[in-house]
């Protein structure tokens, strides 16, 4: 029998790693902790004073974790994180090494800003770029073989203040919202509230293959997907993956990715079998927004290091095999205030029932005025392949709130509700041992791109990959916009001597009719939601680039500058960078479509034919019937192979040309022509790989792939 190991219990090690406020409390002087903490919740604003004092204990915590380096850790507007290591460890005049970490090096430090995109804001030369200590988000350490880093969450800017990361945008996107929630309030006659803080939670998907197995394939080592493969015999259309018993190399993985996380605070509350074979999900719980953007980093990075270590390969692109389900990031999102209420759960209190009407009214009413921000938010490479197929919904944005919500705004509109809720019902399934089962308000909609699931909304369009931060950012500006805008006509009405609650209620029915062509509440797949779409006047972006040109709207632009997010320069470069990231995303994957067909695919058919011909050539000579079909077999992959070589060409010249064209025409270029020439390409090899027999082929084919060994 197998012995067990015994491991730490995770709470034991929750926040082992994490310099929270359980370790500063430890270690700092009572009026530093408290100045700190105090700033950090926003009450206050940090006494510069206190940072050498901090840093101290900071530096000393972290070496007493085995940390030998600290950094800066920001998220550049690639998405991915950076860092650039510093040695506590300096010898001083005589020799003699001393451990440093000053408040100015907590504070700010001083990278080089060169090699980070930026849209063209900066040229070459201006190299010069800041990282400054975000301290809402807590310090940490990344372990290592022989020791550790403390990484400090940071904001990065280049020398003229203007922002190179995607933090300084979510910290104003979460600003702009909190003011307005505040003022929400506050003229429902609630001023004991400090602070409102959005809560998020990301649901991550991806897929775990057999390490050795997947390196094999060019395409997954350079772009994290198959461009080549046909289906195996057995995908996922016997529905019996999804929720099923999790194989145990897998679960193996997911427990020591558990441990690791919870050494940095960071709670998975969920794991499961997603549907495709291969696939899982990782689900965290609820935090403030911006720590939630960092975890989700630390997840990924987190669950990159232990599938090396399990000899896995994790792949977390949006769609990594054809016709199977691709894998997106669900962000589930609220709004919390300081006692602790979710300002998104209906209430059987009339008072409180009608807030959270008002919050979840101002929201639908900023996805209507500003739905191509969101839109934009999920225009990704990775995204052109899963949205509107049936794992994911469709790219035209629409908000469902389920029956019972879409029935009280109904009757609102009408002037027949007060805006109470119905009463919770049971379910009776005949069962008397059972306990009482509560029926749910709404069936869920998982063809919607935002829905309301009880308590909270989920954005189901972000792609896996993404960093959760570009799609928050746009969530928490078109609800700052539906704010303010249900703001400006709530407090007209109060000053008006109205009553807040008739006052709200009138103003829920106002904008509710201004954003009724947002909401839908059917399946958002069929063909005649397409169509009334149109019809409502949504706006609809073909493409990937027309999905980012969705980002430099005049009344997009107008309204982010408005709430101090981004700058007209600022959201003009970061048009820039994501539209340069779908260009190179495209033409990579040209470059290894190109190489797998001349290095794999060709010289497999050649092989083949050869074959073929040898084993036909010994069978002519018998009585055997069918021999000119076997001839046209033959044939066939003969002229299979004369295809691919002449739409490859094709391919290679059609590189070289776009080459010259400028940004813009070149990604509708790519999306017109290249993207179809490679699914040509593709549909060839496709059909012919099923005849090259497992000696000849160059590649793991679909069925080796996605049969993940124990």
């Amino acid at each position: 029998m197998q012995e067990i190991k015994e491991f730490p219990k995770m709470r034991e090690i929750y926040g082992s790693l994490v310099f929270d406020p359980k370790a500063m409390k430890q270690r700092l002087p009572r009026d530093v902790y408290e100045n700190l903490i105090g700033a950090i919740e926003g009450r206050q604003k940090m006494d510069s004073g206190i940072a050498d004092t901090v840093a101290l204990a900071m530096k000393d915590w972290a070496v007493s974790k085995g940390a030998s380096h600290w950094a800066h850790w920001f998220h550049p507007l690639t998405e991915l994180t950076a860092e650039k290591h510093t040695a506590f460890v300096t010898a001083d005049d005589n020799g003699f090494p001393l451990e440093t970490f000053r408040g100015e090096d907590l504070m700010q430090s001083e990278p080089d800003a060169s090699s980070f995109p930026s849209g063209g804001t900066r040229s070459t030369f201006e190299a010069r770029g800041y990282s400054a200590w975000d301290p809402t988000s807590p310090a940490f350490i990344i372990k290592s073989p022989k020791g550790g880093t403390l990484c400090i969450p940071s904001v990065f800017l280049a020398y003229d203040g203007s922002p190179l990361d995607l933090k300084t945008y979510l910290l104003r996107s979460m600003e702009a919202v909190e003011s307005r929630a505040l003022k929400m309030l506050k003229l429902f006659g609630n001023r004991g509230v400090r602070y409102v803080r959005a809560t998020v939670g990301g649901e991550q998907e991806f897929f775990l293959l057999d390490r050795p197995r997947a390196q094999q394939r060019t395409d997954i080592r350079f772009c994290g997907r198959t461009l080549l493969g046909s289906p195996p015999p057995r995908d996922q259309k016997m529905e019996d993956h999804y929720f099923g018993s999790i194989p145990t190399r897998v679960l193996a993985y997911m427990e020591d990715v558990q441990r690791d996380l919870a050494r940095l605070g960071v709670d998975l509350a969920t794991r499961h079998n997603e549907v495709a074979r291969c696939q899982f999900e990782f689900a965290p719980n609820f935090t403030e927004a911006n720590l939630s953007c960092d975890q989700n980093q630390l997840i990924m990075e987190t669950m990159r290091k232990m599938a090396h270590q399990h000899q896995l390969r994790l792949l977390f692109h949006e769609k990594p095999f054809m016709d199977m389900n691709g894998s997106g990031k669900h962000i589930n999102f609220s709004l919390q205030d300081s006692e602790g209420r979710n300002l998104l759960k209906p209430s059987s209190n009339h008072r409180k029932n009608v807030i959270f009407l008002s919050f979840l009214s101002s929201f639908v009413m900023g996805v209507a005025d500003y739905s191509g921000l969101l839109h934009a938010s999920v225009s990704t490479p990775g995204n052109m392949y899963r949205l509107g197929g049936h794992e994911a919904p469709p790219s035209i944005i629409s908000v469902y709130l389920g029956q019972a919500i879409d029935r009280i705004i109904r009757e609102i509109e009408d002037g027949n509700c007060d805006g109470d809720m119905p009463a919770k019902n049971t379910m009776d399934i005949g069962l008397s041992k059972l306990p009482e089962i509560i029926a749910f308000d709404s069936d869920r909609n998982r063809t919607s791109p935002i829905a309301f699931t009880g308590n909270k909304f989920e954005f189901r369009a972000p792609g896996a990959s993404q960093a959760m931060a570009v799609p928050v950012t746009a969530i928490l500006s078109v609800w700052a916009a539906g704010l303010e805008k249900f703001i400006n006509i709530f407090e007209d009405r109060i000053n008006k001597g109205e009553d807040a609650i008739d006052a709200a209620l009138c103003t829920i029915r106002e904008v509710s009719k201004m954003n009724r062509k947002i909401r839908f509440e059917g399946d958002a797949y069929s063909d005649e939601w397409h169509a009334e779409a149109e019809r409502r006047g949504i706006v609809k972006a073909g493409t990937i680039p027309e999905g980012i040109d969705l980002f430099v709207e005049p009344k997009t632009l107008d309204m982010l500058e408005e709430l101090g997010i981004f700058k007209k320069k600022e959201m003009e470069s970061f048009y820039v960078i994501r539209m340069e990231s779908f260009v190179k995303n495209v033409e990579i994957e040209m470059s290894v479509l190109r190489d797998m067909i001349w290095e794999g695919i060709l010289p497999a058919l050649s092989k083949q034919i050869i074959l073929e011909k040898a084993s036909f050539s010994s069978a002519e000579g018998c009585d055997v019937e069918g021999l000119d079909a076997w001839k046209r077999h033959i044939a066939r992959l003969a002229q299979a192979k004369l295809n691919l070589m002449e739409k490859t060409k094709e391919l290679v010249e059609m590189k070289e040309r776009m080459a010259k064209l400028s940004l813009r025409k070149h990604a509708d270029a790519l999306v017109e022509e290249a993207v179809p020439l490679m699914t040509d390409i593709r549909k060839i090899s496709d059909s012919v790989e099923i005849y090259i027999s497992s000696d000849n082929m160059a590649y793991p084919n679909y069925r080796s792939l996605l049969s993940l060994s124990a």
